[in-house]
């Protein structure tokens, strides 16, 4: 079986910078293993599979290891791949996930605009499994429907933090979050997701599902920015409405291919 491939660096208007996503159109699902066998190929932290049903399109993400509820950057990836590659017409893309219900993504100039929904944030207790992960010592804890949030005092303790993949592993969540007040943007992140085969993730927009809920309520403000400080680094235009976030980036394409399954 042949199969059309392609990679695309999300969240970022040059290549080898944003996180890279692999994209594979399909016309029908294939086993589940053999999905997750592609994405274990790839060595991506994750590659989207769709379909075309109707007017919408069926998405379902992988990491190396597990199919994941919600990906920001591989949907923005895909919704790039379907404007510039596949004819798409138009300026709106519906998506549909079984596992996280409609995504829209609507272009407006050169930028995707991601509309996902909100994610459910709570606080927690900041307790010693949490603080152990991390030096210096994160401020405050939240837990969302997937991630663990962790609130540092300023961005240097986000660029400079140090950190033990093993005990994050432990923690019982898709990946944990450390954020802290930006200095040139509102807020600043960078991700862990050892739980899931991503050691570090260099731009998680799904990840922003659940900051911008908490950034918004912090700052008093709806319209926010943030970077992500991975080595690759990312940057993203963030808004809340209502149970809805926007969330806003760039994509370039990388490779155009084929794989023979």
């Amino acid at each position: 079986m042949e199969l059309k491939i392609y990679q695309v660096d999300a969240f970022t208007d040059k290549v080898f910078g944003g996180n890279p996503a692999a994209v594979v159109p399909l016309t029908q699902w294939l086993p589940d293993d053999v999905l997750q066998i592609i994405a274990r190929e790839n060595n991506l932290s994750e590659t989207a599979f769709y379909i075309k049903e109707g007017e919408r399109y069926l998405l379902r993400w992988f990491t190396p290891t597990v199919e994941v509820d919600l990906c920001g950057h591989a949907t923005l990836a895909t919704a790039h791949v379907l404007f510039q590659h596949e004819g798409f017409e138009g300026n709106v893309i519906t998506f549909y996930s079984q596992r996280s219900g409609k995504l829209i993504v609507s272009k407006e100039a050169d930028d995707l605009i991601l509309d996902f929904p909100v994610d459910d944030v709570k606080e927690i207790q900041l307790t010693s499994d949490l603080l152990d992960c991390f030096q210096p010592s994160a401020q405050k804890a939240f837990k969302g429907k997937s991630d663990v949030v962790l609130v540092f005092e300023k961005e240097e303790d986000i660029s400079s933090l140090q950190f033990d993949l093993s005990k994050i592993a432990c923690i019982p969540a898709r990946g944990v979050i450390a954020t802290a007040p930006g200095q040139s943007v509102d807020f600043v992140s960078r991700f862990f997701g050892p739980q899931v085969g991503v050691p570090e993730d260099p731009v998680t927009g799904s990840a922003h599902t659940t900051l911008i809920p908490i950034w918004a309520e912090k700052l008093g403000k709806t319209i926010l920015t943030a970077k992500q400080l991975s080595e690759r680094g990312g940057k993203l235009n963030c808004k809340l409405q209502g149970d809805r976030v926007a969330i806003g980036g760039k994509a370039v394409t990388y490779l155009v291919g084929r794989i023979f399954v």
